[in-house]
């Protein structure tokens, strides 16, 4: 039969397309992995003299030791003193040796991003003139090879028996409670308990050498242990222990006394005291990965966190839901089978959790991507459209599990009056049996092989029972086709748990395409942008004299970012006390508008997002103060596309 979408249905899903674009098309800064956006000196530039430092900036705050940020001569040979720190927001420095003489360096950096993934990379730059250099592997193997791969099976693996142990309690509560004495369903659930605790101990100790040396012999190190433990992500690991803690006694609870209770009100009132602790518990546990990920960092850390603990819970109770339900069919006793009832529940528990799913999935989306361009052009967006693509597929096929529950609610009245007469039957062909028996024994006295026929009858009457209850539940035409295809969603399941997994570890749409930007190398004078400036200086008073580099990206009307660099006319970077500076468009009788940079580093200011109302002829106005009383204003035209 045809469905017909509905003028409320319609304008429900246009409304939600709506809201999709608008976010992606206005979406602002947000983070998932650290990514380089910026050094001082640029990759791949070529300076006069040597710096005193090099320094990054990451799109978000980065944990460092003393090896995390390493400048090699083109020998090789580290030039870099003392400790890498935090100058200023997310830019961080190290200091160098001073004398160093002409050719390319190399900077490798090895950092753990806010979200706990482990972060590495290496550009170069050249003093005086590019030589052949000694460029080493990023930062070794962090972040991958076999302890990579093994990291990412253990989240895998706990993701999923977090689905399955908060999905198979909440089908059992909301869905079942007869089936909290069935053993498959008891086994399922202690087993999605003790694969997210392995699991869990299995990320603590990999954690160390995943971030630091990449090593598998390092896994064992109770120094790189010690330190995990002081971290965000190890301690979201040793609370996720203590409530599996607490989980434990829950499921002792649920299978233990709740399932001997008669029904009544006082199982009715431990229904409802273990679905409360229950959900604070699941609510706990999504925590520790919401709190210490990618939806703690970045924009709007305060919404993403909670939105991100409810679509947890809502793809535990889908998936869980259904993984429980794939086992009542398959497993449940013939005599105690899944009720329609049961079924129906889960089904309404599931449209529910799926409509959760999409609301929290659109925000996700609209933080991690930033734009539509980032779905097709990034690994994050096309990750995420494979796993749209296995939603939408997991949704057709529900569909389908919704008509063969409807035709299994049609059939619950036909099966029982055929269990019914089979059971008439059945009592008749005992009560001859029985019969039978009584005049046997009128005949004689009964003797010891009677109490062992009537034992042995006893059995095979127990046995012809069972089995006619599997075959009236399995000739069921809608059970059958629910069992098929529950468990083709639950295949596509697996797959889908595959790729969330991944797009946990994968940077985000936007900041791989502000890492893009911030590899490019840095352009010639003779192939600059209308952007780039060059403007000398002198204030008139003692080392007053330099020169004003500025560049506009990318010089056109709308937003722009500018960089800012003062250096002295040997090439060193100048800190000067202030720099102010103003944009003016005469023809248009625009400006001047003045722009806040932020002071980086030595000789470094920035500002981002620069706003050029239209395209011209603009005058690029910088003011540079040396002294308290020196001061000089200079000027040139920059052409804004």
């Amino acid at each position: 039969m045809t469905r017909t979408i509905t003028p409320r249905l319609r304008n429900l899903l246009l409304l939600l397309l709506a809201v999709t674009g608008t976010l992606l098309a206005g979406a602002g800064p947000a983070s998932a992995h650290a990514a380089l956006t910026g050094s001082d000196p640029a990759q791949g530039v070529v300076v006069a003299q040597p710096p005193a430092r090099v320094s990054l900036t990451f799109s978000e705050k980065v944990a460092m030791n003393r090896d995390s940020l390493r400048v090699l001569d083109p020998q090789g040979r580290p030039v870099q003193t003392g400790t890498p720190a935090n100058v200023r927001g997310t830019t961080y420095a190290v200091d160098l040796r001073s004398g160093l003489g002409r050719g390319t360096y190399t900077v490798t950096y090895q950092v753990v991003s806010a979200d706990s993934h482990p972060v590495a990379g290496a550009y170069t730059f050249s003093v005086g003139a590019p030589s052949k250099t000694v460029v080493p592997d990023a930062a070794t193997a962090v972040g991958g090879g076999v302890v990579g791969g093994l990291y990412a099976f253990g989240r895998y693996v706990s993701y999923a028996g977090f689905i399955v142990l908060a999905g198979g309690t909440a089908f059992v509560l909301v869905c079942w409670r007869r089936g909290a004495g069935v053993r498959a369903l008891q086994r399922l659930v202690v087993g999605g308990w003790l694969a997210l605790t392995a699991a869990t101990l299995w990320l603590l100790l990999l954690r160390g050498s995943y971030t630091t040396t990449g090593t598998l012999a390092d896994v064992f190190d109770l120094g790189l242990l010690g330190q995990v433990l002081q971290t965000k992500p190890g301690a979201a690991l040793v609370s996720r222990l203590l409530l599996l803690a607490a989980a434990a006694l829950f499921i002792a609870v649920l299978f233990g006394s709740y399932q001997r209770r008669e029904e009544g009100a006082e199982k009715r009132d431990l229904t409802f005291g273990l679905g409360i602790g229950g959900a604070v518990v699941a609510a706990g546990l999504a925590t520790s990965w919401a709190a210490s990920e990618h939806a703690s960092v970045g924009l709007q850390p305060g919404i993403a966190m909670p939105v991100d603990v409810v679509h947890l819970l809502a793809a535990a109770a889908w998936l869980g839901g259904l993984t429980a339900l794939l086992v009542a069919l398959y497993r449940a006793p013939a005599a105690a089978p899944v009720e329609a009832a049961a079924v129906r529940r889960f089904s309404r528990l599931a449209f529910g959790s799926v409509l959760v799913l999409v609301v929290t999935g659109v925000y996700q989306s609209w933080r991690q991507l930033g734009s539509w361009s980032a779905f097709t052009g990034t690994r994050y967006g096309q990750l995420l459209l494979a796993k749209i693509a296995l939603v939408v597929l997991m949704v057709g096929i529900a569909s389908a599990s919704r008509r063969w529950t409807g035709r299994l609610t049609d059939r619950a009245a036909g099966s029982a009056e055929a269990e019914e007469a089979e059971a008439e039957k059945e009592s008749v062909t005992a009560s001859t049996a029985a019969g039978q028996d009584a005049n046997a024994g009128d005949e004689g006295p009964a003797d010891a092989g009677d109490a062992r026929r009537a034992a042995q009858l006893a059995r095979q009457r127990a046995a012809m029972d069972t089995a006619r209850r599997k075959r009236l539940r399995d000739g069921d035409t809608g059970r059958y086709g629910l069992r098929r295809s529950v468990l083709a969603e639950a295949a596509v399941a697996v797959v889908l748990l595959a790729v969330t997994t991944a797009l946990t570890q994968t940077e985000s749409g936007r900041t791989e395409q502000e890492a893009a930007r911030a590899a490019t190398p840095a352009r010639s004078a003779t192939t600059a942008p209308n952007g780039s400036l060059t403007l000398p200086f002198d204030t008139g008073g003692a080392d007053g004299k330099g020169v004003v580099s500025l560049d506009l990206d990318p010089a056109r009307a709308g937003t722009n970012q500018l960089h800012l660099f003062v250096r002295k006319p040997d090439g060193r970077p100048f800190d000067v006390p202030e720099v102010k500076i103003a944009l003016t468009l005469e023809a248009k009788k625009i400006g001047p508008l003045t722009v806040a940079a932020e002071h980086i580093t030595t000789g470094h200011w920035s500002a981002d997002s620069v706003q050029i109302p239209m395209a011209g002829d603009w005058k690029v106005a910088v003011t540079v103060r040396t002294s308290d009383i020196d001061e000089v204003t200079v000027s040139k035209n920059a052409q804004i596309g």
